[in-house]
């Protein structure tokens, strides 16, 4: 696998990737304008680094943005190589894996957005699917568990390379004021493999979803099931919250979870009525 992420066309296509989106630089104060002069003077150790296993990732910058429900959003941003590293990491893996995701996971995923999951949900409620269970991840990206997602790849990759480069992104640890701290857990917004990292650990959720046979629709890390009476939303919540907790090791937001009509709660910014 790992000749394949290096491979040049896949490394082009990553790099107009990474051009075309632009972005603040990491750590290093690399823009993405002097990429294609840095790699020209110092592929060859760069690829020779990855190839030995002795690459190190540099750690993300740490920024705060703020979301339009009130308070920040922490991102992690890698360095211009280490996001054109991860681009073509990402492109390779999510062949292999996308494929295999369930058919109402609609973030991050090639020809699916916000509106066919918005639509999606829709047609369950159609259907008389009248009660709806609204599951909030607390700070999920900060939170995914090494162990188990590095588990879960190497299930999947058996390039052993692959995954030691993978768990160094995970721990290349997050600079914030000038000082470095170390990663034990999280795989940071703000790179391209992040993404992907996020719906293969939440897989797992999906399917089991699906096997309990729930309707559900989930983004990203948000998530609606739709149930027809109240007794069953009631449930699915305690249920769905254990599982989350003590099977994947993530935190469910007891706040922000609940459980009521589609015309009471909102997914992706849209609200349903009685009638529309």
């Amino acid at each position: 696998m790992l000749d394949q992420i290096l491979s040049r066309d896949n490394l082009l296509q990553a790099l107009k990737r990474v051009e075309s989106n632009k972005g603040s630089p990491g750590v290093d104060g690399m823009t993405t304008k002097s990429v294609r002069s840095y790699l020209m003077e110092n592929w060859d150790p760069l690829r020779r680094a990855i190839m030995e296993g002795t690459y190190s990732p540099q750690p993300v910058r740490r920024v705060e943005i703020p979301k339009p429900s009130g308070g920040v959003r922490a991102l992690g941003i890698p360095t211009v190589i280490d996001r054109l590293i991860q681009q073509a990491i990402a492109q390779v893996l999510s062949k292999k894996m996308d494929p295999s995701f369930s058919e109402n996971s609609y973030g991050f995923r090639p020809g699916k957005r916000g509106h066919d999951a918005v639509k999606k949900a829709k047609t369950y409620i159609q259907e008389g699917y009248g009660w709806v269970v609204d599951i909030d991840l607390s700070k999920f990206f900060d939170r995914v568990h090494h162990d188990r997602l590095m588990r879960r790849l190497s299930q999947i990759i058996q390039d052993r390379q692959v995954l030691r480069l993978i768990r160094r992104y995970l721990q290349a640890g997050i600079m914030e004021n000038g000082l470095v701290q170390p990663s034990t857990e999280g795989t940071p917004q703000g790179g391209p493999l992040s993404p992907l990292l996020s719906n293969i650990v939440l897989d797992e959720w999906d399917q089991e979803l699906e096997k309990r046979g729930y309707r559900f629709v989930r983004y990203a890390d948000d998530c609606q099931i739709y149930v027809k009476s109240r007794r069953a939303a009631k449930q699915t919540l305690t249920k769905m919250t254990t599982f989350l907790e003590d099977r994947l090791r993530l935190q469910v937001n007891r706040e922000k979870s609940a459980w009521g009509r589609p015309w009471e709660r909102s997914f992706l910014g849209f609200t349903f009525t009685r009638n529309r």
